[in-house]
């Protein structure tokens, strides 16, 4: 099979993180606390939220753009240097009093002992010219991300939102929160099923569950919504429709970025013109690739050819 996405540019905004990783051993408990003592043997850092949407859409041979704030502090300058060297174009703001996102996770034997997160919000004001910078951006590209962590980096994605639907841009969005008042108009939300029913509330059956789905569709007016469903397989809706998707069978080591590269995925397939049902099937594989790896780590255009 033959993919070539090298026509494609997708622009990403939202929440970007440095996942660092710490591995070791441990034959011991501390005498300190009743806790493991961790043998530090390597780290290992990587791109993480929005970032590691921009990475997946490189990797895929398509033109990454990102936009985001990170500060000044040295997990800021570690993340610039990752996305460089997997040639993400990135426009960052950068701030002396913002701290950059980091996820540490201290894994020993394979096995996660604990992540420690540092982070903060950054001010409302700080991000403003991250509209600017949206709308000097987006012509050049046919379709647009919104990454969306929680952590109030899309504060100002309303703006965002109505320069993407006024320039007639493909818009996919991975949203988080039970109030997504503001994704209203996108092309394509991409919520996991703990993120949909925190908006859409439980459901008991198939048919409630298909109700509640073109609902969300209707009411927000979307164009499609693409739930992913864990062991269960996704579920796109669109024209009415409900469109089954089956998991990939493999072995499950990791779900972490999963949802990140599923999105990316799905947008660099649709920014090159490819159907949407065709690039929620091609979003499945790819997920069924990275969930069978330890960390966050992005899919590249050799493994979802194989897959």
């Amino acid at each position: 099979m033959s993919l070539n996405f090298s026509s494609a540019a997708v622009l990403v905004a939202g929440d970007v993180m440095l996942d660092r990783y710490w591995f070791g051993d441990t034959t011991r408990i501390s005498p300190e606390a009743p806790v493991p003592v961790v043998h530090v043997s390597k780290e290992h850092s990587t791109a993480g939220g929005a970032a590691n949407v921009a990475v997946n859409i490189a990797n895929l041979g398509a033109t990454s753009s990102l936009i985001s704030v990170i500060g000044t502090d040295v997990a800021g300058q570690d993340l610039l240097d990752v996305l460089q060297a997997t040639r993400v174009r990135c426009e960052f703001l950068r701030d002396a009093n913002f701290q950059t996102t980091v996820k540490l996770r201290v894994l020993a034997r394979g096995q996660q002992v604990v992540r420690a997160d540092f982070e903060q919000k950054p001010d409302h004001e700080l991000l403003l010219p991250i509209v600017d910078l949206f709308a000097k951006q987006i012509d050049a590209h046919q379709a647009v991300v919104f990454s969306d962590y929680g952590k109030g980096g899309l504060s100002h994605l309303h703006g965002m939102m109505r320069i993407a639907r006024e320039r007639d841009k493909i818009v996919l969005i991975d949203p988080k929160g039970s109030d997504y008042s503001a994704y209203r108009g996108a092309t394509l939300l991409t919520p996991n099923r703990d993120e949909f029913a925190q908006v859409a509330g439980a459901w008991f059956s198939e048919a409630e569950f298909e109700r509640k789905a073109l609902a969300l569709c209707a009411n927000l007016d979307l164009h499609a919504l693409l739930v992913t469903r864990s062991e269960e397989g996704m579920s796109l809706f669109f024209d009415g429709r409900h469109v089954r998707i089956n998991a990939q069978a493999r072995e499950v080591y990791d779900v972490s970025g999963a949802g990140d590269t599923v999105i990316a995925t799905l947008a660099v397939a649709l920014a090159n013109g490819c159907p949407l049902e065709d690039a929620a099937h091609l979003a499945n594989r790819a997920a069924g690739v990275v969930v069978g790896k330890v960390g966050t780590a992005p899919i590249t255009l050799e493994e979802l050819v194989r897959a």
